[in-house]
């Protein structure tokens, strides 16, 4: 009987040693999942950004933390199914980024998951954004009159300025040209636009410009143009035109200089963001921010080949020049 007992006992036990720890693991809380909207390509030195964000509120991707990414490769019309299937996965916040587009597109898709964007204006309101939508606020149109300044500063016999834009991007390369028409006037500079959305069509652009002979080239800001920077560079390198861009991705490789916004730093404001969302914020009480981190970047070294003197003055104001 003792026996008996003893046995029932332990089967009990055992049971309950295997029920125990199945019924805690079943009582942890699942780990948040960011569901990542980009319009353009993966560009890990971005991500570094982000998660440095969202390791200052503890999140560590793998560990605690789960990202699902999505990247629409160019193809703007692609976005609103994206950020469906992000929608339905149930992710814990979107991170809209990459223009305008991406966020758009999110917003349209729920009005229920949070949204963090780090993109150009958006939102009407940057202190009080309302609804499930907040982010940075990075200037990119805004700039183009001190970037063609900039370039007149270090190359000063520019009369005829070359401007790539994307016409994928409709909105932005509208903004684009507008800006640059308005600040060419003003310096008293001609500029020629050039609507590219392919790499072909970046090939066919600098066959014209070989042809053509600007004094330099303003490549306008988009998401593809930094993905094709190596092919930007080789090609401005080749023939030989000084090239001014929006973000140091293109001077990296080997363009002349960029002026515009630390986009590295504006997507760790927004993983700090995000963070403080996980942490129970609702984005209706956090305000845009705007970035205003800004830096003047110059490669030397392409410089020289051009033959191009830089002046002691732009040198002093560079946040970093390449040698």
């Amino acid at each position: 009987m003792f026996d008996m007992k003893r046995r029932d006992l332990i089967t009990l036990l055992g049971g309950a040693a295997v029920t125990w720890p199945l019924a805690a693991r079943a009582q942890q809380p699942a780990k948040p999942v960011i569901g990542f909207l980009n319009a353009a390509w993966p560009h890990e030195a971005r991500l570094r950004g982000l998660r440095e964000g969202l390791k200052e509120h503890g999140y560590v991707e793998g560990e605690n933390l789960a990202i699902e990414y999505r990247w629409a490769e160019n193809q703007l019309d692609r976005l609103p199914v994206v950020a469906a299937e992000l929608v339905r996965r149930q992710v814990t916040v979107i991170f809209a980024t990459g223009g305008s587009a991406p966020a758009l597109a999110a917003k349209a898709a729920t009005e229920i998951i949070p949204i963090v964007f780090a993109v150009p204006a958006l939102v009407d309101s940057l202190s009080r954004p309302g609804g499930n939508a907040t982010g940075i606020y990075f200037f990119v149109a805004d700039l183009v009159a001190k970037q063609l300044g900039l370039l007149r500063e270090l190359v000063p016999g520019a009369a005829r300025v070359a401007v790539l834009v994307n016409p994928v991007a409709a909105a932005r390369a509208e903004s684009t040209v507008k800006e640059a028409e308005a600040a060419a006037d003003a310096l008293g500079l001609q500029v020629q636009i050039f609507n590219v959305g392919t790499r072909h069509e970046i090939n066919a652009a600098f066959e014209a410009l070989a042809r053509e002979r600007p004094a330099a080239l303003f490549v306008g800001p988009d998401p593809f143009f930094t993905n094709r920077r190596v092919q930007l560079a080789n090609l401005a390198a080749r023939h030989a035109i000084p090239t001014i861009c929006v973000s140091r991705d293109l001077p990296e490789v080997g363009a002349l200089m960029s002026y515009g916004t630390n986009i590295n730093d504006a997507y760790r404001q927004a993983g700090v963001y995000i963070g403080r969302i996980l942490k129970g914020a609702k984005p209706a009480d956090l305000p845009v921010v705007q970035s205003t981190k800004f830096e003047l970047v110059i490669n030397v070294q392409t410089a020289t080949m051009l033959g191009l003197d830089v002046p002691a003055s732009l040198l002093a104001r560079a946040d970093e020049v390449i040698e």
